[in-house]
């Protein structure tokens, strides 16, 4: 069994007390919030004492903490996220509808996001101290300090408003117009990457500088290997920490993915959360949090994955 397989399986293994982990948590919280499930599957109505009662001993609301708590691992392992208050429909259901559209939206932010890192913080590692240098790190310090929102914000008036370059919301599907697509995410995803391309910008600036003052470049450089080959290998040990950040700021492309589907009204996890906490519909909210914690987990054990690709001195420790 190689090195990396022998990584792979630790950090699997390592996941199932991490997911069991976040699943009490989510429970708990839900548990001692103030929502009261019953009262929520009942609202708009005037449910008499007794059918609140009767309403939680069949979902097992009166059972001890410990065994609700069972119950609902159990249930999640078979896929059942509970049932909405609102619609009475599988939150399931709501969230596989919602899912697509984040997952778009997330990824397609991390794509622009790494773009703009990789050729902001080149540029500037190679041009150090000249002008591309200090406008770079001037424009990603800027990136770094603005919110999302108020990009997002800015991006509409100017862009979609003023000039109707875009639309100021909505969703079109990519089966129904690829075009219409692209027209419809583009200023979501560049206003949810932003930040994270400036803060990656920088410390891809910083770790390219740091591989450019080493040794084995002057040596590959005096040797006459072609610049191709030096920058190749340069940027491969250069990724090592921007690849590090990169899965902590997954969790803030997921997080701002709620603002920013609110913003541009797209019907993702983040605006079913929303709408689902305006509504009381604690089911809901509580299945959009697991989803997404999960989904956090998830890319985490990719990144690390590709953190193994990229550094053999981890693999060989």
């Amino acid at each position: 069994m190689t090195a990396v397989v022998r990584i792979l399986l630790r950090r699997i293994a390592l996941l199932v007390p991490l997911m069991l982990g976040i699943v009490l948590f989510v429970f708990l919280v839900m548990r001692f919030s103030d929502v009261d499930p019953a009262s929520a599957f009942f609202q708009g109505a005037n449910p008499t004492p007794q059918q609140l009662h009767q309403f939680r001993e069949r979902n097992g609301l009166l059972d001890p903490l410990p065994l609700r708590y069972v119950h609902f691992v159990g249930a999640l392992l078979h896929g059942d996220l509970g049932t909405s208050a609102l619609t009475r429909a599988p939150v399931a259901e709501q969230v596989t509808t919602a899912l697509p559209l984040t997952l778009q939206l997330t990824f397609l932010g991390l794509a622009f996001a790494v773009v703009l890192a990789l050729a902001g913080g080149v540029t500037a590692a190679v041009y150090r101290g000249r002008f591309a240098d200090q406008a770079i790190r001037v424009v990603s310090l800027i990136g770094v300090a603005a919110p999302g929102f108020w990009l997002a914000l800015l991006m509409i008036q100017y862009l979609a408003v003023d000039r109707g370059w875009f639309p100021t919301g909505g969703y079109i599907n990519p089966a129904d117009s690829v075009t219409g697509w692209l027209r419809t995410m583009a200023l979501p995803a560049v206003a949810l990457s932003l930040p994270v391309a400036a803060q990656l910008t920088r410390i891809v600036r910083t770790s390219v500088v740091e591989e450019l003052d080493k040794d084995y470049v002057r040596t590959a450089i005096g040797g006459g290997l072609p610049p191709w080959v030096v920058g190749r290998n340069v940027l491969r040990n250069a990724l090592v920490n921007p690849l590090t950040v990169l899965g902590l700021r997954v969790g803030y492309l997921l997080g701002g993915a709620v603002v920013i589907e609110t913003i541009f009204s797209l019907p993702g996890m983040g605006k079913l959360m929303i709408d689902a906490v305006q509504n009381g519909d604690p089911a809901v909210v509580q299945g959009v949090v697991l989803t997404t914690a999960t989904g956090f987990v998830v890319v985490n054990l990719v990144i690390d994955i590709l953190y193994l690709l990229v550094n053999p001195r981890l693999r060989a420790a």
